[in-house]
C-alpha cells in the first residue's frame, strides 16, 4: 500500500471513529457510530460495539503488537465491507449504489490479499 494509500486510510479511521466530534470539541452520544460524513449512527445493529471492540483491541499497543493487531482488525473491517457490497449487487436498486459496491469489492479485496501478505511476510501468519 502506497504512503498516500496509508494516510487516506487512517484518516478515514480517524473520521469514521469520532474525528468530526473531536474536531468539533464534542463527544459522540454513547451508544453510536459517527459515520465519515458526521452523521451519528444509533447503535441498534451491534455496529458500535464491533467498531469499539476492535479500536479496543488496539490500545496499549505499540510497534509489532498493534501492527498485527491492526492487519488483524482491518482485514475482518474490510471483508464485513465486501460481504455487504456482494450483498448490495443483487439487492440494490440504484446503479450508482451498485456501482460504488463494485469498487469497493475491487479496492478492499487487494488491500485484503495485501495485509494478508504483509502478515505472512513480517509474521509467518495469516
Amino acid at each position: 500500500m502506497e504512503k498516500n494509500t496509508i494516510a487516506i486510510v487512517l484518516v478515514a479511521l480517524l473520521v469514521g471513529l469520532g474525528g468530526g466530534y473531536w474536531a468539533r470539541g464534542e463527544r459522540a452520544p454513547e451508544g453510536s457510530h459517527v459515520m465519515s460524513d458526521g452523521a451519528v449512527m444509533t447503535d441498534d445493529s451491534g455496529m458500535t460495539s464491533a467498531m469499539g471492540s476492535m479500536t479496543a483491541g488496539l490500545m496499549g499497543k505499540t510497534g509489532d503488537a498493534f501492527d498485527r493487531e491492526f492487519l488483524l482488525e482491518m482485514i475482518t473491517h474490510h471483508q464485513g465491507a465486501v460481504d455487504m457490497a456482494k450483498q448490495a449487487l443483487t439487492d440494490a436498486n440504484h446503479a450508482e449504489i451498485k456501482q460504488m459496491a463494485q469498487d469497493i469489492i475491487t479496492a478492499q479485496t487487494k488491500e485484503i490479499g495485501q495485509m494478508q501478505g504483509w502478515q505472512k511476510s513480517w509474521y509467518g501468519a495469516q
